[in-house]
């Protein structure tokens, strides 16, 4: 009877390596699954529908319209690091005031507290997600990506429109900016730092 444990044990020992192997094939196809096909579809989604308050990655052609001094529309700024991303990040104003038609500007400040060059990109966000069409940035950070000089500061321009067929009942937005580092993702011929 002792004779038949150790083949019995190997037989289970076999079986929970099967068993284990095919989970991790099972996991490794869903992670694909979830980056592969899942991301760029909701990506497609949130366009097609106007949600998630995604706005243009594109300057937006300043066209010269009147300017609506009869609204006014109270825009909040707020800026997030994400994860691992060290660097002071704040928006100089946190609330502007604006008349939806006039050319806004304010400024975002940044610091790479760190003794190594950096790269970050900046990525929006609109609240409500259906004002997001009616916001416009003109000039913005966020169309490119900032190199940063370690122990380096900088003032990061931004300048909006606030369409004048913006909803009547939204009186305020919010523009969320969140900051990624990309340094690893640039290429060696990465652009000049700010120093």
């Amino acid at each position: 009877m002792a004779d038949m444990q150790p083949d019995n044990q190997s037989t289970i020992d076999a079986s929970v390596a099967k068993t284990v192997g095919k989970l991790s094939i099972v996991v490794v196809g869903m992670f694909a699954f979830v980056f592969v096909v899942m991301v760029p579809l909701y990506d497609v989604l949130c366009d097609a529908l106007g949600i998630n308050g995604k706005t243009s990655g594109e300057r937006y052609q300043v066209v010269e319209v009147a300017v609506d001094t009869s609204r006014e529309i109270r825009v909040q700024f707020v800026a997030t690091n994400n994860d691992g991303m060290p660097w002071e990040f704040r928006p100089t104003e946190s609330v502007v005031k604006v008349n939806p038609g006039a050319i806004n500007s304010t400024v975002f400040y940044a610091k790479n507290p760190l003794p190594k060059d950096m790269v970050a990109q900046a990525i929006p966000s609109v609240s409500p997600s259906r004002a997001a069409e009616y916001f416009h940035k003109t000039e913005c950070f966020c169309f490119n990506q900032q190199p940063l000089d370690g122990g380096a500061e900088t003032d990061m321009p931004l300048q909006f429109i606030v369409d004048q067929d913006l909803p009547k009942d939204i009186k305020t937005i919010t523009l969320s900016y969140t900051i990624f580092d990309v340094t690893a993702m640039v290429a060696p011929e990465a652009p000049v730092a700010v120093r």
